[in-house]
């Protein structure tokens, strides 16, 4: 776990930056400087650009990570590189001119609800191109185990730029109508700077040869897409369906409350984009030795410091809700319901890593789909019950089986769960803490109760953490930053 804990640290640092500068845009920024209705409008426009970003990037990204370590000729990786950079290309031509074609009806029907959506659909569409691209040149750096820097693009560059624009926007240096135009340029700078390491790292050398196994090579690139929309849609269909259904200021109040919760995702996003290479590796090996350590390892680590962040949100929402606008506070039930979700995302570990890079992941897609289905049918059903709230429902029950089912089919497959004694103690500290300092409140400005009440369950938590030592990876981090014995 030493290469793991330490780009996963410098990760971990680098994303909850990007957090914070995120944080300050979402609660902040973005909520005074912007009305609801475009605040919302970005959140959808981001939201559709991330759903539609696997088929642009054709699985690319995942292909790069799962095939590279098997080639071993200088010519055949050259090849198999070459193949990763043209593809994308030859599918997103072919969908610009669907997209200009029948522009038409695709905005007639994204707009029904919400008029504002028509003029952003070509924004939305060269946002998703620069994702797309972005994520093909950070996997040409992960395989070369360089994660570092690419996480800090992929965590904070875009979101320094969203407060710059938001500031400029605030001083009126610059209309709304630049600030949605600048936004696209953020993501596509980002895109370009993060070719240009890519290719520092490794330069490409161009060789249209024939690319061993390239007939598993396309299937798994085809059925990867499926994979990448799953786990896209299951993050951002939510937003997309919102805005069919609901007026689109609501997607502001809902994107505050999702932004709260992913904090918590944090840590499993960092230590992912090792993760992810490593265990193509082991897969690639066949050494299911170190896959299983790496799988129970990653997945305690991931639940103590997910669960501590777990805890700073939920014992201090009600507080944060004081600070930002009122209207902003009915998504504190959306709060709830995905903090746990992505809790238990980090309790799974590598999970996704090891199905991704197996052969079994065909099977998981189909399962991916018919969740995929179900997701879309509960949001149908609850949202114009239930609103934001109906949508939090329906993505807190369908992510809820969707891992419950990976859960399932790794230890069916590899005979390996994540868990330990260890995760169990865990949660029972986590259940104790939430009983000693929910309902314990400050009566003082929210701002000083919520700095008051992290630092006693910061102590409390590190402390029980560290002696009783659950991990031996966090205590010995406890024990090297806070210079204990």
């Amino acid at each position: 776990m030493g290469v793991v804990v330490s780009q996963s640290f410098k990760n971990i640092i680098s994303t909850y930056l990007g957090f914070f500068i995120g944080a300050i845009n979402t609660l902040f920024l973005y909520t005074e400087f912007l009305s609801d209705d475009y605040y919302g409008m970005v959140g959808y426009m981001l939201s559709l650009a991330y759903v539609v970003m696997p088929l642009m990037a054709f699985g690319m990204h995942n292909t790069l990570v799962k095939f590279y370590s098997t080639f071993k000729s200088r010519i055949s990786l050259n090849s198999f590189l070459t193949l990763m950079l043209v593809l994308p290309f030859l599918i997103i031509v072919p969908l610009m001119l669907v997209t200009y074609v029948g522009y038409d009806t695709i905005v007639g029907f994204l707009s029904k609800k919400n008029e504002i959506i028509r003029d952003y659909l070509w924004h939305t569409f060269i946002i998703a191109i620069a994702l797309a691209y972005f994520e093909v040149f950070f996997a040409w750096a992960k395989v070369q185990m360089q994660t570092v820097f690419g996480n800090f693009m992929k965590e904070v560059f875009h979101r320094v730029g969203a407060m710059i624009l938001l500031f400029l926007l605030h001083f009126k240096v610059i209309n709304v109508e630049q600030f949605m135009a600048g936004l696209v340029l953020v993501y596509v700078l980002r895109m370009l700077v993060m070719n240009v390491y890519a290719f520092n790292v490794k330069l490409p050398v161009i060789m249209f040869k024939r690319v061993p196994n390239l007939r598993n090579i396309f299937k798994y690139s085809f059925l990867i897409i499926i994979a990448g929309s799953i786990a896209t849609i299951l993050l951002d269909v939510d937003k997309v369906m919102l805005g069919y259904y609901i007026d689109i200021k609501e997607i502001a109040y809902y994107n505050v409350a999702i932004f709260i919760a992913t904090v918590i995702a944090v840590p499993q996003r960092a230590m992912h984009q090792i993760m992810l290479p490593m265990s193509a590796k082991y897969l690639n090996e066949k050494d299911y030795a170190s896959l299983e350590d790496l799988y129970k390892k990653s997945s305690l680590n991931l639940f103590i410091v997910g669960g501590f962040i777990f805890l700073l949100i939920v014992l201090n929402i009600n507080q944060l809700y004081l600070i930002i606008p009122k209207e902003f506070s009915v998504g504190l039930l959306v709060v709830f319901m995905i903090s746990f979700t992505k809790l238990y995302d980090n309790a799974l570990g590598n999970n996704n890593a090891i199905l991704f890079n197996s052969d079994y992941y065909r099977v998981v897609l189909v399962l991916g789909v018919f969740l995929v289905i179900l997701m879309i049918l509960l949001n149908i059903v609850f949202i114009p019950i239930l609103g934001i709230n109906g949508a939090g429902i329906a993505t807190f029950l369908a992510v809820f089986v969707y891992n419950s089912i990976k859960l399932y089919f790794v230890y069916k497959k590899f005979n390996m769960v994540p868990f330990t004694k260890a995760t169990l103690k865990i949660a029972v500290l986590l259940v104790l803490s939430i009983i000693l300092f929910y309902f314990w409140e400050f009566s003082f400005n929210p701002i000083i109760n919520i700095g008051l009440k992290s630092m006693l369950v910061t102590m409390f938590y590190v402390l029980v953490v560290y002696r009783f030592n659950f991990s031996q990876d966090i205590s010995l981090l406890i024990k090297k930053y806070l210079k204990l014995k």
